[in-house]
C-alpha cells in the first residue's frame, strides 16, 4: 500500500462529490471510478482525468490496484457491495444506511472481523458544522451535564427525482441521520427503543412496504446512561421545509437546530437567555489539501436532490475520507466501524417495528453495543 490508500469510488451521482477530495488528499490516490451507464461514466471520468473505469463491480473487486473502496450506490444494494468487497479483501466505505435488515448489518460486523479490513460507514451527521461546534462547546464545559437529546430528519421525498424504491419506505428504515448525533455526543450504545407511528400516506405508498405511517417517534434510551432521546422521521405527505437536526439540552446551556434554513441555530443560557448564534465552518480542524472541500462553495453539484435538499451535508465529506483512510493506514477500526453502525441502523429498523406493535419496548441485540 506504501504511504497512500488506492481507492475506487463506486456510484457517481453523490458519489462524485468525493472523487476530487481523495484526488487532492496527499494520503489517497482516486485509481478507479464505477457507474453502469459507460456514457456518464467516461463523461465523468474524462472530466476528472481517471485513468480506471469499471461499469462491472465484481470486476472491479479483483484489481489489485485498488486497496479499497467507497461506496454510493442506491441503498438497496449497499449490503450487497460491501459484503463482496469484504470477501474480496478491501477496504470499505459506505454510504448510509448499512442495510435494510437487521440480518444484512449482523454480517456486515462478522465480516469486518473475520477479514480485518476496515468498514466505516460515511454518516455525515457527525462531521457536520454545527454538530463539531456543539461538541467543542460540551468537551469545553460550556454546556454542562447534558439533560435530554433531541434528533429529526424531516423531509418530502413525494417531490419527483427520486429512485421509485424510496416511495412508501417507512420512515426509521433510512435513520442514521437523526439518530447518530444524539448516542455520537454521549459516546454509548443505544439500548432500547419505542416508537409510535402517526398519520397514513397515500394507499399507492403504502403498498410497498406495508407500512403506513406518516410520522415515526421513537423513545431511546442508552447504555450505561440516565439520559435519554427522542427521535422523529417524516418521509411522505407531511409539509415542513428540509430539517436534519438535533437539539441538545444542558445543565448551564442548549442548543436547537434553526427553526427555518438561514435562521441560525440558537443557544440558550441562562434562565431566559437566547441567541441565533452562526457556526464557524469546519476548514481550520483539516489537513491543507482537503481543508476547502469543508466550505459550501466547493460542492461540484448544487443541483443534485441531495444538495437542495440538505445543505450538501454541513462540510463533512473531507472530514469522513480523512477518518476513513487513517484508520486504513493506522490499523484500526473506524470511527464509524460496523458495530457502531449496526448500533445506528439497527436502531431504526426495530423502531419500525415497535410502531408497527402498537409502541412496544426492543431491546437492541447484542452484537450493536460498542
Amino acid at each position: 500500500m506504501d504511504n497512500k490508500v488506492r481507492v475506487a469510488v463506486v456510484g457517481l451521482g453523490f458519489g462524485g462529490e468525493f472523487v476530487p477530495i481523495y484526488q487532492a488528499y496527499e494520503k489517497t490516490e482516486c485509481v478507479a471510478v464505477c457507474r453502469r451507464n459507460e456514457e456518464e461514466l467516461n463523461k465523468f471520468a474524462d472530466a476528472h482525468g481517471v485513468e480506471k473505469r469499471y461499469t462491472d463491480y465484481d470486476e472491479l473487486l479483483k484489481d489489485p490496484d485498488i486497496d479499497a473502496v467507497h461506496i454510493n450506490t442506491d441503498l438497496l444494494s449497499h449490503y450487497t457491495f460491501v459484503e463482496k468487497a469484504l470477501k474480496a479483501g478491501k477496504h470499505v466505505a459506505s454510504t448510509v444506511p448499512m442495510g435494510m435488515t437487521v440480518e444484512e448489518c449482523e454480517n456486515i460486523c462478522k465480516l469486518e472481523k473475520e477479514t480485518g479490513k476496515v468498514y466505516m460507514l460515511m454518516e455525515t451527521s457527525i462531521y457536520t458544522r454545527e454538530f463539531l461546534y456543539f461538541k467543542s462547546l460540551y468537551e469545553k464545559g460550556d454546556i454542562g451535564r447534558l439533560q435530554f437529546l433531541r434528533g429529526s430528519h424531516q423531509q418530502n421525498m413525494s417531490l419527483p427525482g427520486w429512485p421509485s424504491y424510496w416511495y412508501g419506505m417507512p420512515p426509521m428504515h433510512y435513520p442514521t441521520h437523526a439518530i447518530a448525533p444524539l448516542s455520537e455526543i454521549l459516546r454509548k450504545p443505544i439500548k432500547t427503543v419505542r416508537c409510535i407511528g402517526s398519520g397514513r400516506i397515500r394507499e399507492e405508498y403504502v403498498e410497498k412496504y406495508n407500512s403506513p405511517f406518516a410520522a415515526e417517534s421513537v423513545q431511546l434510551t442508552f447504555a450505561d446512561s440516565d439520559v435519554a432521546g427522542e427521535v422523529t422521521r417524516t418521509l411522505f405527505d407531511t409539509i415542513r421545509q428540509y430539517r436534519e437536526s438535533f437539539d441538545f439540552y444542558g445543565s448551564k446551556e442548549s442548543f436547537e437546530w434553526e427553526q427555518c434554513v438561514g435562521e441560525g441555530p440558537v443557544i440558550y443560557t441562562g434562565i431566559e437567555g437566547a441567541e441565533h448564534i452562526h457556526v464557524p465552518d469546519t476548514d481550520y480542524m483539516l489537513p491543507d489539501s482537503i481543508k476547502k472541500f469543508s466550505l459550501k462553495n466547493q460542492i461540484e453539484d448544487q443541483d443534485h436532490v441531495s444538495f437542495i435538499q440538505g445543505d450538501g451535508h454541513g462540510g463533512s465529506h473531507p472530514h469522513m475520507i480523512r477518518e476513513f483512510i487513517d484508520a486504513i493506514l493506522e490499523g484500526r477500526p473506524a470511527h464509524v466501524n460496523s458495530v457502531v453502525a449496526a448500533n445506528w441502523n439497527v436502531a431504526g429498523i426495530l423502531a419500525h417495528e415497535s410502531a408497527m406493535r402498537g409502541g412496544e419496548i426492543i431491546e437492541m441485540p447484542d452484537f450493536t453495543q460498542f
